[in-house]
C-alpha cells in the first residue's frame, strides 16, 4: 500500500538564513507562492523572533498562502512562541514549530541545563503553544547524537502535552542511513503514543548524506521529510527537495511512497531559487543540473537513441523541462508569447504578460530568436525590478588598455534626472563608482559579480548577478541585456536600490 509522505519545505527558514541566501519580503512571497504551486504540504516561512523583518515576511506569507500549512520556528520560550503565533495566526493552516536540544553535548554546553530541566521546559512550552494553535511540531535538536532512553521520554511527554508532529533532526549531518533507519524503527517500537503523530526527519548534508539519511528515515516509517529546494541551508545545506521527491517517484517500487508534489514544477522552482540567491546550479547537480539529462559518451548516446530508458531513469519532461514547440522572434505576437510562457509552466496575470511582452519586444530588436532560457530570464529579472528609487536613463563608458576607464551615468527618479562621471579600474568599476556618487552610497562594497549567458550565440543575453554589501546589509542584484555593460549596471543598480530601501525604512 502506498504511504503518503508530507513535504515540509524549509527553504525560507533554514535555507534563507544561510550566508548569501537572504531574501527580502517580496522575494520570499514569490518563493512561497511557487512552493504552493509546487504542492508542498508545509512552508516553514521563517523564525519570527529573529527580526521584525522575519516576522513581517511570515505574516505576509500566512495571509497569501491558501493551500499549505504555514509554520514559524520558535525556541522553547514564551517570547518565541508569542512571536511565532503573531506571525502565523492569519494562516488558513497555522503551525508553531518548537525545538529544544536533547543531546548531552548541547544540554551541557549550550543550554547549561540538566535533562530533567529540558524535559520540563519542553512539556511546558508545548502546552503553552497549544493554547494558540492546534498544530504543534516539536523538534529534538541534535537528535541523532542524543541518548535514546531520554529521547523516548521527551517524545512521549510532549505528545501527551499536545505535539502533533515529532521531528528527528540530524542537526550536524553526523548520522548514516543505517543508523537513521534504525533510530526511526526503535522510536516507533518504544515510544508510547508515537503512532498517533507524524514522525519527521530533518537531515543536514555535512557528510554528503542528507538525502540518503532522509530516505532511510522514510523507509523506516517516518511520514514527513524536511528539506529545501536545491538543498540550500546552513553549512553544507539540507536534504534537497527535488532529489527526495524524484527518488520516491522513480523508485516507488522500493519506497512505496508518494507525495503531492507536482514534479513538473520542480525545474521552474529550482531555477527561481537559484536566480533569487544569485548562483547557478552545479553542472552535475542531480535532477536540475545542466548535465543531468545530457549524454556525451558514444555508448550512452547510442543507447538513448535506441531506447531512452537504457540510460535515463526519468525524463526531462517529468521535472518540467519542455521541448521547444515554436520559435519566438520580433514577428511573434502576444498570443504566441503568452502560449509559450504557459507551456513553460508560468501562470501569469494579463498585466504581468503585458509587462514581460514589452521587454521581449525590446530584446527582439537586438537578437534574432528568443530561447526558452531567454524567456525565463526575462520573467525572473522583471520580477527583480525595483524602480521605487533610481532608474537607469543613460550610460557612456570609455576604456582602453593604456587608459583609465571613465563612465558617465545618468539616473532618474520621480524628482528628476542626475548625472555623474567617475573613473575606475575598468568600465564596470567606473560605472559603479558613478552610481554610488549619485545615490550618495559611498559605503557600497561589491562582494561578488557573475556573468551568465542565457543561450548560445554572439547575441546571447548576458545575465549579471551581483552581491553588494553596505554595513551589515547584503543585497543581491540582477541585470539582463545583450550589452554586458548595461547588464552590469542594471544589476548593481538593482542591488543598490534594495540597500537604499533598507536604509530609508
Amino acid at each position: 500500500m502506498t504511504k503518503n509522505i508530507k513535504i515540509f519545505d524549509t527553504t525560507l527558514r533554514d535555507g534563507e538564513q544561510a550566508p548569501g541566501c537572504s531574501m527580502n519580503t517580496e522575494e520570499k512571497l514569490r518563493v512561497a507562492r511557487q512552493l504552493e504551486v509546487l504542492g508542498v504540504d508545509v512552508i516553514e516561512a521563517g523564525f519570527a523572533i529573529a527580526s521584525p523583518g522575519d516576522l513581517e515576511s511570515i505574516q505576509a506569507i500566512a495571509k497569501s498562502v491558501q493551500n499549505c500549512t504555514v509554520a514559524s520556528l520558535a525556541r522553547s520560550a514564551t517570547k518565541d512562541i508569542d512571536a511565532a503565533y503573531e506571525a502565523v495566526k492569519e494562516a488558513v493552516s497555522p503551525r508553531i514549530h518548537l525545538f529544544i536540544a536533547t543531546s548531552p553535548i548541547h544540554m551541557e554546553y549550550k543550554l547549561k541545563k540538566k535533562p530533567e530541566q529540558v524535559l520540563e521546559t519542553a512539556c511546558e512550552m508545548v502546552k503553552y503553544a497549544k493554547s494558540f494553535v492546534s498544530d504543534i511540531e516539536f523538534s529534538l535538536e541534535d537528535a541523532t547524537r542524543s541518548e535514546r532512553p531520554f529521547m523516548a521520554q521527551v517524545i512521549a511527554e510532549v505528545i501527551k502535552a499536545g505535539a502533533t508532529t515529532i521531528n528527528i533532526p540530524d542537526t550536524v549531518g553526523y548520522t548514516t542511513p543505517g543508523e537513521m533507519a534504525d533510530l526511526i524503527s526503535w522510536l516507533r517500537a518504544n515510544v508510547e503514543g508515537i503512532d498517533a503523530v507524524d514522525i519527521s526527519v530533518h537531515c543536514h548534508n555535512d557528510l554528503g548524506m542528507a538525502v540518503a539519511n532522509s530516505l532511510a528515515g522514510l523507509h523506516a516509517g517516518a511520514t514527513q521529510v524536511e528539506c529545501s529546494v536545491n538543498g540550500i541551508g546552513e553549512r553544507a545545506g539540507n536534504a534537497a527537495l527535488e532529489e527526495i521527491v524524484m527518488a520516491l517517484k522513480t523508485r516507488h517500487d522500493f519506497y512505496e511512497s508518494a507525495t503531492r508534489i507536482d514534479t513538473t514544477q520542480l525545474y521552474r522552482t529550482s531555477r527561481l531559487i537559484y536566480n533569487m540567491i544569485g548562483i547557478n546550479a552545479p553542472l552535475n547537480k542531480p535532477i536540475v543540473g545542466t548535465n543531468a539529462f545530457l549524454h556525451e559518451s558514444g555508448i550512452h548516446q547510442h543507447g538513448v537513441l535506441a531506447e531512452r530508458t537504457t540510460y535515463e531513469i526519468m525524463t526531462p519532461e517529468s521535472i518540467g523541462i519542455q521541448p521547444k514547440s515554436m520559435v519566438l522572434g520580433k514577428h511573434s505576437g502576444r498570443h504566441a508569447f503568452d502560449a509559450r510562457l504557459k507551456e513553460l509552466g508560468y501562470s501569469l496575470a494579463a498585466e504581468e504578460v503585458n509587462a514581460y511582452f514589452e521587454i521581449f519586444k525590446q530584446i527582439c530588436d537586438k537578437k534574432a530568436t528568443i530561447s526558452d532560457s531567454d524567456l525565463e530570464a526575462i520573467v525572473h529579472n522583471r520580477a527583480h525590478a525595483n524602480d521605487a528609487y533610481y532608474r537607469l536613463e543613460n550610460f557612456d563608458v570609455h576604456s582602453g588598455k593604456q587608459s583609465t576607464a571613465v563612465s558617465v551615468i545618468s539616473l532618474e527618479n520621480d524628482e528628476g534626472s542626475y548625472q555623474e562621471v567617475s573613473l575606475g579600474d575598468g568600465p564596470v568599476d567606473a560605472a559603479y563608482n558613478a552610481i554610488d556618487k549619485i545615490m550618495d552610497m559611498p559605503g557600497n562594497e561589491l562582494i561578488s559579480y557573475a556573468i551568465n549567458s542565457t543561450s548560445d550565440g554572439k547575441d546571447a543575453l548576458g545575465e549579471v548577478v551581483v552581491k553588494v554589501r553596505n554595513g551589515e546589509e547584503v543585497s543581491t542584484g540582477h541585470g539582463l541585456s545583450t550589452d554586458i555593460i548595461e547588464s552590469s549596471i542594471l544589476a548593481y543598480l538593482n542591488a543598490a536600490n534594495k540597500l537604499l530601501g533598507v536604509r530609508s525604512s
